[in-house]
């Protein structure tokens, strides 16, 4: 059983599957590919997630925390344009690492992904609904608490879930079948609405820099690395470097780039490009945006479900520019959900065409020629964890299952120059030894500095994970049967 679990396939076999398999559009340029990236990175990670992890664990040190997110991805970034540009295929990590380490731990890598990619469209969702229900509220439209929040939340002392009385978040709901509709009709749509939708939030979150640069109070960066209070990942270092790993998802954009390579028009030279350059942009405003915001507001008063209108009503002159700032939130998160619920059918679809999942989840459609079985059932899920879950539960899941996936394409990377040396290499990473082992570092630290409970909820998650392989995925995989 383990050597079957440890099976491997080939770079050729991989590519060769792409070429005789259903064919997916191939529509996509370095601008668009980018602009997919873009599109995935910045939204609840700079409009929500930002106020919340300075409140709770970093204080004015945010820009630090994003600084340490940006370094374990910038290392896994690397890796991923390698493996990208040399199996330009759908399934992203979770292919890569079948190439790499096996089966059993491509499956889990894959497990993970759907986690990232249902809860981070799920994640975002909430975010959407806060800013829509505030946005609405100041129009004098009132929606009832009970279909706008999610039945379930988190207890800050004890970490345990409890019942908040609401019943469901209609609005986080409605926003999923939305964008799951637009995905169903194609990628060029779904590429042209992100497009749009990029443009407008980065350049809203310029202007924020640009005109809140001069209201920033210097004093409001001191200290600028609160002292521990004594719990770990309350501010001092282990804050930090819980905060990093919290707000490590706002950075996964260049892994949904990945997830869009078998509609790449050039995916040995556009994929590399596209995702270093997707995360290098997003590190520049994430940093300057939450620069920005802790200097026109204390720290201490961010962790609200919309921290960039707290930091703007405490400058009244200002008013101006808050209807433009949370359309533009509004903007951005819609277009992380629509690239999220764009990546998850792909690796669905991967893992379908190996046999580890129902076969049906790797049809094409005939007119659109999109994975619209997988979309279809990548929306309910969504959907699901959308109207029940708190956005803190769901961005910590989010973060634990990416940095498991980095951590196995950073050992990737190096076992495939051990076992495939000659395999053509587009893209290489440089220094290849030390960058891929600083990446598997940076990125088990982090998943180690979050919260114990996201252990819990990670080994309850896989057990149910590995009870679908061994039922399903393990008697179908494709490299055990006869004509495999």
């Amino acid at each position: 059983m383990l050597k079957q679990l440890a099976a491997r396939k080939s770079v050729a076999a991989i590519n060769l599957e792409i070429e005789s398999g259903p064919r997916l559009n191939r529509v996509l340029d370095v601008r668009t590919l980018t602009s997919v990236g873009l599109g995935s990175m910045i939204g609840s990670g700079i409009f929500v997630l930002t106020g919340t992890v300075a409140a709770e664990h970093t204080g004015p040190a945010i820009t630090l925390a994003f600084l340490v997110a940006a370094v374990g991805c910038g290392l896994a970034a690397l890796c991923y344009a390698e493996l990208a540009a040399m199996i330009p295929v759908a399934g992203s990590a979770y292919s890569y690492t079948y190439a790499t380490l096996g089966e059993g731990i491509a499956w889990f890598v894959g497990w993970n992904l759907a986690l990232e990619y249902v809860m981070s469209a799920a994640a975002v969702a909430v975010g959407w609904s806060g800013y829509v229900v505030n946005l609405l509220g100041e129009w004098g439209l009132q929606l009832p608490a009970a279909y706008v929040n999610a039945p379930l939340g988190k207890a800050a002392a004890t970490q345990h879930l409890y019942a908040t009385g609401a019943l469901v978040n209609v609005p986080a709901i409605l926003i999923i079948a939305l964008l799951t509709w637009v995905c169903y009709i194609g990628v060029r749509h779904s590429t042209r609405v992100n497009n749009a939708m990029v443009m407008t939030k980065v350049g809203i979150i310029i202007l924020f820099i640009a005109v809140g640069l001069k209201f920033v109070s210097t004093d409001l960066w001191h200290p600028y690395l609160p002292t521990n209070s004594g719990h770990f990942g309350n501010f001092g270092f282990s804050g930090v470097m819980q905060g990093a790993a919290i707000i490590f998802f706002a950075y996964i954009g260049f892994d949904q780039a990945a997830t869009t390579a078998q509609e790449a028009r050039n995916p040995q030279r556009d994929l590399p490009i596209g995702i270093l350059a997707a995360l290098l942009i997003s590190t520049l405003l994430y940093v300057a945006m939450s620069m920005v915001m802790t200097g026109m507001v204390s720290y201490t008063k961010l962790d609200v479900s919309a921290p960039v209108a707290v930091a703007l009503d405490a400058h009244p002159e200002l008013f101006w520019l808050g209807l433009p700032v949370k359309i533009g939130a509004i903007i951005g998160m819609t277009s992380v959900i629509l690239m999220s619920l764009l990546g998850q059918p792909r690796i669905f679809m991967a893992m379908s065409r190996d046999g580890l999942l129902p076969t049906s989840l790797q049809k094409v459609h005939p007119k659109y020629r999109t994975p619209h079985v997988a979309t279809i059932v990548t929306g309910i899920i969504a959907a699901f964890f959308a109207g029940v879950f708190p956005l803190d539960v769901l961005g910590e899941l989010i973060s634990i299952g990416i940095l498991l996936a980095f951590t196995a394409v950073c050992a990737g990377v190096l076992v495939l120059r051990r076992t495939q040396p000659d395999t053509p290499r587009p893209f290489r990473v440089p220094a290849a030894t030390m960058t891929c082992t600083a990446g598997v570092v940076v990125c088990l630290a982090m998943t180690l500095a979050l919260p114990h409970d996201t252990w819990i909820r990670l080994g309850v998650w896989s057990v149910i994970g590995f009870a679908l392989y061994f039922g399903y995925g393990y008697k179908h995989s494709r490299l055990r049967q006869p004509d495999a």
